[in-house]
């Protein structure tokens, strides 16, 4: 049995799955591998998949993007 690890950082599961999927290991056992210590609220298989996908094409870092927020217009009408 495995040491669960509750509240992980996206970034730190992000990085484990760079390292599996470097090391050859299919989304599908990352997932599993990723449940048994992380548990039930891990990323699901899809999104495993999605991570695998962009670390083949060249992706390094395992953090978040950054996001540009729009400023939001207000319209009020007086009615």
């Amino acid at each position: 049995m495995f040491k669960k690890i509750e509240n992980a950082a996206s970034c730190e599961v992000r990085a484990v799955i760079k390292f599996l999927n470097a090391r050859n290991v299919r989304p599908c056992d990352i997932h599993r591998q990723l449940k048994e210590v992380y548990g039930d609220n891990v990323m699901d298989e899809s999104s495993v998949r999605r991570w695998c996908r962009k670390f083949n094409m060249g992706r390094g870092n395992t953090h978040d993007d950054e996001r540009v927020r729009g400023d939001r217009l207000s319209l009020q009408t007086n009615w």
